[in-house]
Parts: C-alpha cells; sequence; structure tokens
C-alpha cells in the first residue's frame, strides 16, 4: 500500500478504537485487544451498524500490520461504524492531514525519525493516571455510607491513609499505571485491591458486610435499640417471598432457608456469621428476592 493509504488505514483503525472506548474499557490500542475486548466490539458492531466481522478478520486486518486494504465493503462499515456515510467521505474528511504522509520519501523518513522524539515527550509529560474508586455494600446494592479507611501500598514508599468522601468515594493521583491499596470498614472485611488504570472507569467496589462484627458491638455494648434498628433493615432490604438457598462448601447439597431463618443467622453473632460469603442476589423492586450463600 501507499504510504497515504495505510495513513488512512491506521487512522480508521484509531477512530474504531476510539468510539468503542466510549462505551467499553479495553486497552487503548485495537492491537492490544483479545478476547473479550474482540466479543465485546463484535457486538458493538453489530448494534450500531448491524454487521459483523469475524475474530479471524479481525486479527487480520486490525491486530497487525497489513500489505494491502480490506474489501471496500468492509472498510464503509468500519467507517459508518465511526461515524461516517462511507470509506471515500472518511478519506475527504482526512486528506489535509494525509497530504503530509504522502509528500515523499524523504518526508516519511523525516516523519519516522520524529516519532520516537514524540513518544518520548509525551511520556515525560504525562506524569500521573487518576484512579477513582466508589464503594458498594455487596449485601444492600447501595453506597456504604460510613467513612472506610483506605491505606495505599507504594513499593518504594511509605503507605498513604485517605478516607473515602461522603459518596463512599475517593481520589487518587499516581504516576503509576497500577494501584495497590487495602480498604477497612468497621463493618466490612478488609479487603486488597489491585487495578490496572485501563480497567478503571466507572470503578465501583463491592465489600462485603462483616455482620459479626456489627452483631458483636451490640451484643457487647446492650445496644438493643440499634440491634433492633438493623434487623428492621434487613427485614425491609429482603422480599417477604425470597428464595434463599445455603450452599455447602462440602457439596453435600443445598438447604432453603426463609427470610425470618436468614434475618435471625445474621442478627446473632456466632462463629459461622463470620465465615458467611454471599454467592449471588437478584433485586426486584429495591428488596432481594433470591440469594445463594456459603459459610466457608
Amino acid at each position: 500500500m501507499s504510504a497515504e493509504t495505510t495513513y488512512y488505514f491506521e487512522l480508521l483503525k484509531k477512530e474504531v478504537a476510539n468510539t468503542f472506548l466510549k462505551e467499553h474499557a479495553a486497552p487503548k490500542s485495537i492491537g492490544e485487544w483479545k478476547g473479550e475486548e474482540i466479543v465485546l466490539f463484535q457486538e458493538d458492531l453489530f448494534d450500531k451498524v448491524k454487521a459483523k466481522v469475524s475474530e479471524k478478520w479481525f486479527y487480520t486486518y486490525l491486530k497487525k500490520d497489513v500489505e494491502k486494504l480490506p474489501r471496500i465493503d468492509m472498510l464503509n462499515m468500519l467507517s459508518e461504524y465511526v461515524g461516517f456515510t462511507n470509506w471515500n467521505t472518511f478519506k475527504k474528511e482526512h486528506e489535509n492531514h494525509a497530504q503530509f504522509v504522502a509528500k515523499g520519501k524523504e518526508t516519511n523518513y523525516l516523519f519516522l525519525a520524529v516519532i520516537p522524539v514524540v513518544i518520548l515527550a509525551w511520556f515525560l509529560l504525562k506524569t500521573s493516571n487518576e484512579f477513582h474508586f466508589c464503594f458498594v455494600d455487596e449485601l444492600q446494592n447501595k453506597s456504604v455510607e460510613v467513612a472506610l479507611d483506605i491505606k495505599i501500598i507504594n513499593k518504594e514508599e511509605s503507605p498513604i491513609v485517605l478516607k473515602t468522601d461522603s459518596l463512599g468515594c475517593f481520589t487518587y493521583e499516581t504516576s503509576s499505571e497500577y494501584i495497590t491499596f487495602v480498604v477497612k470498614s468497621p463493618y466490612h472485611k478488609t479487603d486488597t485491591i489491585v487495578r490496572h488504570i485501563d480497567s478503571n472507569k466507572n470503578q465501583k467496589v463491592h465489600l462485603t458486610p462483616d455482620d459479626y462484627a456489627l452483631m458483636l458491638q451490640f451484643y457487647t455494648d446492650g445496644n438493643i435499640k440499634d440491634w433492633r434498628k438493623h434487623k428492621s433493615k434487613l427485614q425491609g432490604l429482603i422480599a417477604d417471598k425470597a428464595v434463599i438457598y445455603q450452599f455447602h462448601s462440602n457439596n453435600i447439597g443445598i438447604e432453603l432457608f426463609d427470610k425470618g431463618d436468614f434475618i435471625r443467622l445474621l442478627t446473632i453473632p456466632t462463629s459461622s456469621l463470620q465465615r458467611i460469603k454471599i454467592l449471588e442476589r437478584t433485586f426486584e423492586n429495591g428488596k432481594i428476592i433470591k440469594l445463594k450463600f456459603i459459610i466457608l
């Protein structure tokens, strides 16, 4: 392919990636997409232009540099996906930029020589990544209202301690592409979170309730008023006809609980309460109608 044609197709690939990333999380470079990202792209392409590409076609034309262009109907389809009528209108819109690329062999050499300098400058200027997390109670499916302790773990520095805001969220900037932190709550189990910047869009972290600690505090303090308030909150959270299953870790079967039995299990500080793990829950009209749990 000519330098101009190569330029247009590489630009189209970037526009395809940018369009996909508006609604999905994936690496910025389309060449780094793998299994799940490719499947999601195939679905998004079909939703927007009612057309499909095979995984083999994706690997042949979008994952690597190619020596010849795809068929014109495929180019038209991708151009429509990124907001243009067809391949010709896409090229016409970007022809002013392409003229610089097509000036000749000497210009191309100069352009290639400049690329490393531009990349180096970009890395030097890009000094921070912003991470944003919000915490949700796994059982209630609501934001955690109590302030949480966040300890940012840095390999070469002392830990940084933060607290969540009134919405149960926190934001942190770092030059690293990864973040590792420990989240502690008086009424949730401590958890260690590791995330990469590319998987950090609209990030929610579900925390497992530590009802054992809560109930133990109520019983130790003789706080009958708050204990009854907590029990009433559970009554309102779970539908009267909810289907609740207990799975056994030794695969000896499944036990069926009714709403009353499950709430009693959650409001007495026994050792089993400390080991409960919620496996799945289904909400309807703001109430749990199906729940699966296991006692580890």
